[in-house]
């Protein structure tokens, strides 16, 4: 008789970080990066309206895209994503709208987690509890992640502007940030 290892799939594993990591704080003067990808304009609206709100706060705000995953364009991705989080104070890294597109925002996010950057993954609410699963077992189940309606690529500019202004402060509010100093009472 043969014996075999069954593994539990659903474990959690020994070396999960539950924090969520350190809260962004406030954001006037610091450098922001946005984690855009290939596919989704939506995202780039979003990025680019919340990245406006962000710098007449005065945050300094950098974008990086990903690209190509695989192969030697995968690697040059990864030497730049690591670069590029060296010349930031806060990531916000989207969009997980898909299979693959989550996997890799939530990947991105947990590299820069794992940097000690307060950050962010932002998914669509279709993906959110796939993001979570990602995160969890990728060994940052305290991953924030930021929810966006669904579907959201498939609406028009002007709408999703709109979806824009609705989530700039609760975005805010899952990264623990904001925007200037409270002013203690007297």
């Amino acid at each position: 008789m043969t014996k075999g290892l069954v593994l539990d799939p659903t474990a959690r594993r020994d070396d999960d970080v539950a924090s969520p990591g350190p809260d962004a704080g406030v954001l006037a003067g610091k450098r922001i990066g946005f984690r855009l990808d290939q596919i989704w304009r939506s995202w780039d609206w979003i990025s680019e309206a919340w990245a406006d709100r962000l710098r007449v706060a005065g945050a300094e705000v950098s974008f990086w895209r990903s690209c190509g995953r695989s192969g030697e364009e995968g690697d040059r991705m990864a030497r730049e994503l690591q670069a590029w989080l060296k010349t930031i104070d806060v990531a916000i890294v989207g969009l997980a709208n898909c299979g693959s597109c989550t996997g890799w925002t939530v990947r991105d996010a947990i590299t820069a987690a794992g940097s000690g950057l307060p950050t962010v993954a932002v998914a669509t609410k279709n993906f959110e509890a796939f993001a979570h699963e990602i995160a969890a077992r990728g060994g940052r189940s305290g991953l924030r992640v930021h929810v966006l309606p669904y579907p959201l690529n498939e609406r028009e500019r002007d709408d999703v502007l709109q979806v824009a202004e609705t989530h700039f402060h609760p975005l805010l509010a899952t990264l623990g940030a904001s925007l200037e100093a409270r002013k203690d009472a007297a």
